[in-house]
């Protein structure tokens, strides 16, 4: 008697697929990611995903001009024959309309071209030369926030739990990224942190080319990577996270690394699968957003991704609140070291589960009726001495920047240009999070970073931010607002300071306020002095704002509180400091 054979997976060629949803199946994020997986979309790595024609994320794009891009990068390339490194130099910050001159200039526009596959062999050709400028890594959104559908702020996905049950963000990750690209501006191979999915959406401008490594051949491009830069890999398990490698297609044919490779028109989103490898490069000037998501498929990629040893500032996920919420069957093996399990790539991730529909349950019943949340926000930027010059202190408070607030874009104080490791590329999606590359190592082994290991004290997760945003007049968002790299940027990075040193820098400004009335010690002074000095705001910056005043015991007996709180116990967000 004959057995009845199953049928195989689909997409077995591990091609690149190219959806296009109605509007009714576009509504549902997470059921249509189900879907596209069903089809073998995940197979490639990479997926194309063409919204409705009815369906824009925001009216226009006229009033983004004077969005500041406060750390731009120039990528500087070395390497030949297909086999490249790349560095990055911070630049002084520019306006978006600074930057499109720039871009569209003689010097770093786009040349003339036949066809794509033209132009691709012109960025490989042309690598070495003219370095040029990544606005990336800018922290927020430019979607309306009435688009419920595929807002990349607002997926509605399992990674939410992090902010959820943590009350972490971590920008980029969990939060949105915005890139301005020119000319050969470039993401080099790596997987997203954690292995996780990510979603990016080309808002507006010329085309972004992809490369990609089907996951259930990505070992086959680690050890390709780690015979040709053998050094780099002898310093780093996982020296591909610091997005500093760029292999081209020539070399991935000639020693058989299956790829496929497609370009991205504005308009268009592209979705990347977990632990699958992916490179690409910008046409010319133009405007990305993305953010990772994940799936109940992701959690066992992410219980065994493998992470970066040699840096301080790579994003670790504790997979433990994923495992003993979605995967409560395996959780008491998980915590005994004994959750073995192979992955199959092939695989599909399901569209539901029961506790899925639990959480979502739940999550429905208990959100909140008041819009701000006690969260953090973490950055991926690595320190350094100016990021720790905090210019203001946000304690449980939401601060809404006025369009009054926002005349001024300028930038007092800016940074001298220097080889320093920055993000890259379109983290989600693309290219977040090349704050791995830097040109000496000593230079990042002698950085101190300042901060704990959140596994270590639960306190130093526990401090809340606000949000900045930009309004108009009606009071509709428009974009986020960065006043300097002082106050912005270390705003937003400010949460990886210890929870001790946030507490006193919140009392020296205290201390300042009431020196005028209140006598103090000598040593209370000179602390106060050295932190008026160092954080006198400037024009465009974010003022004090905090909520209420208590006095130094009862600011004691709430740290006490904190401490003994075990909400956070199975929720770590960390830089790895291994």
């Amino acid at each position: 008697m004959a057995t009845q054979s199953l049928d195989p997976p689909p997409n077995a060629s591990c091609k690149i697929m190219t959806f296009h949803p109605t509007m009714d199946e576009f509504r549902e994020f997470n059921k249509y990611l189900a879907y596209m997986e069903s089809k073998g979309a995940h197979r490639a790595g990479l997926a194309k995903v063409i919204p409705p024609k009815e369906w824009k994320p925001r009216k226009s794009y006229d009033d983004i001009d004077n969005l500041m891009i406060p750390a731009p990068i120039q990528q500087m390339v070395t390497g030949q024959s297909g086999l490249f490194t790349q560095y990055n130099i911070q630049k002084k910050p520019m306006t978006v309309k600074e930057f499109r001159q720039l871009a569209n200039s003689d010097k770093y526009c786009t040349p003339r071209y036949l066809d794509y596959e033209d132009l691709e062999r012109k960025y490989w050709k042309n690598l070495n030369f003219v370095a040029p400028i990544y606005g990336a890594d800018i922290n927020g959104s430019v979607y309306n926030e009435d688009v419920n559908e595929w807002n990349i702020a607002h997926l509605n996905t399992i990674l939410d739990i992090v902010e959820e049950e943590c009350g972490i963000s971590i920008e980029g990750v969990n939060t949105p990224y915005l890139y301005f690209g020119m000319w050969k501006t470039t993401f080099a191979w790596h997987t997203e942190d954690m292995d996780l999915y990510s979603i990016n959406y080309l808002h507006f401008g010329e085309p972004k080319s992809w490369y990609a490594i089907p996951p259930e051949h990505g070992k086959r491009l680690e050890r390709l990577a780690q015979g040709f830069f053998p050094s780099s890999s002898q310093g780093c398990d996982a020296f591909l996270r610091h997005k500093m490698t760029l292999i081209s297609p020539s070399i991935l044919k000639k020693y058989g690394i299956p790829f496929d490779k497609i370009t991205q028109e504005a308009g268009e989103f592209m979705i990347t699968f977990p632990y699958g490898y992916h490179a690409g490069f910008n046409h010319g000037f133009n405007c990305a957003e993305s953010t990772n998501f994940a799936t109940v498929r992701w959690i066992d990629y992410g219980k065994v991704a493998k992470l970066c040893t040699c840096r301080k500032d790579m994003v670790t996920i504790s997979m433990d609140i994923f495992v003993k919420k979605f995967q409560p069957d395996r959780y008491h093996l998980w915590k005994q070291g004994k959750d073995l399990y192979t992955i199959d790539h092939t695989k599909p991730t399901p569209e539901t589960t029961p506790e899925v529909k639990a959480w979502l349950q739940r999550r429905r019943k208990t959100k909140r009726s008041s819009s701000f949340q006690h969260t953090r926000s973490r950055s991926k930027k690595l320190k350094t001495p100016e990021d720790k010059k905090v210019s203001t202190i946000v304690v449980g408070a939401e601060i809404t920047a006025t369009e009054a607030a926002t005349d001024s874009f300028k930038v007092k104080e800016k940074p001298s240009e220097k080889v320093k490791p920055v993000n890259t590329g379109v983290p989600s999606g693309e290219e977040q999070d090349t704050s791995r590359m830097q040109i000496d190592q000593n230079l990042l082994d002698n950085k101190k970073v300042s901060g704990q290991n959140s596994s270590s004290s639960p306190l130093s997760r526990s401090l809340p931010v606000g949000k900045i945003q930009s309004q108009n007049e009606k009071g509709n968002p428009r974009f986020l607002h960065f006043c300097s790299q002082e106050s912005a940027l270390a705003l937003l990075s400010s949460a990886s300071c210890n929870l001790e040193e946030n507490f006193k820098t919140s009392s020296e400004a205290e201390s300042k306020e009431k020196e005028e009335t209140t006598s103090v010690t000598a040593e209370e002074n000179d602390s106060s002095d050295a932190e008026s000095s160092e954080n006198g705001l400037e024009p465009g910056e974010i003022p004090l704002v905090r909520k209420g005043k208590c006095d130094r015991r009862r600011k004691n007996e709430n740290i006490k509180k904190l401490a003994s709180s075990t909400k956070y116990a199975s929720c770590q967000i960390t830089y790895d400091r291994s």
